[in-house]
């Protein structure tokens, strides 16, 4: 598949800012930071959205290629899905290890792995469909930001109790709406998208973020923590 280096530059660019907002958070949860709070909650959000919007941009971009060569099949999808979620399930235990109570549940692996397999028959379907489900999905998530429960049986759709607490938790109300915007975005200008494929490459270090992302998602906390620990 050839890559476009607009969104592997817009990734590049969302995961370094996803890298400074989690390293205020490591700052905020074992160094005691407390400035800026409310700024620093809504670029986490702003982050949160860029990245997530991109991932359901880029599967509709992966879709199309995988047509193009006969591999657009739900076993592709889910495969692909499984595995992320299963590197979420791995941060998850990690994290229950190293920092207790307040360990990641249901973070942005968990999100993304059940996000790709649940938007396969939207990568099928008219844009309108993603764009009106991606709303509501929003809408939802802003409702039950607002509603507590006695259970956490529902927490990966977006339910939490009143004491939940996690310092990474990315829930499928609203997040896979936004998921979803992606997914309508990209496939309404897919064919302005694929214009693009000539221009020449810019940003080419944000470029090289945005190819290896995952990696670098994976091995990035532990080097916060080795500095936090070693200054």
């Amino acid at each position: 598949m050839q890559r476009l280096w607009q969104v592997d530059a817009s990734r590049g660019l969302a995961l370094t800012f996803m890298l400074v907002s989690n390293f205020v958070t490591d700052l905020q949860y074992f160094k005691g930071y407390s400035s800026f709070g409310n700024l620093w909650f809504a670029f986490a959000q702003l982050t949160a959205f860029m990245f997530i919007f991109i991932v359901g941009f880029s599967l509709v971009l992966s879709y199309n290629w995988a047509v193009k060569e006969n591999k657009a099949t739900l076993g592709k999808y889910l495969k692909r899905g499984l595995w992320i979620f299963g590197l979420g399930l791995l941060i998850t235990f990690i994290s229950y290890w190293f920092i207790g109570a307040d360990y990641i549940r249901w973070g942005v692996l968990s999100l993304i792995g059940s996000s790709i397999i649940l938007a396969y028959p939207f990568l099928k379907a008219k844009p309108v469909w993603s764009a009106v489900m991606g709303l509501l999905f929003v809408i939802a998530g802003w409702i039950a930001w607002h509603v507590t429960l006695t259970t956490n049986l529902l927490l990966p759709v977006g339910f939490t109790t009143a004491s939940f607490s996690s310092v990474d938790y990315f829930p499928l109300l609203p997040w896979f709406g936004v998921a979803l915007l992606g997914i309508f975005f990209a496939k309404t200008y897919y064919s302005k998208i694929s214009n693009l494929q000539s221009s020449k490459p810019k940003f080419k270090p944000l470029c090289w973020l945005g190819r290896h992302s995952l990696v670098i998602y994976l091995i990035h906390q532990p080097i916060f923590l080795a500095l936090l620990l070693f200054f």
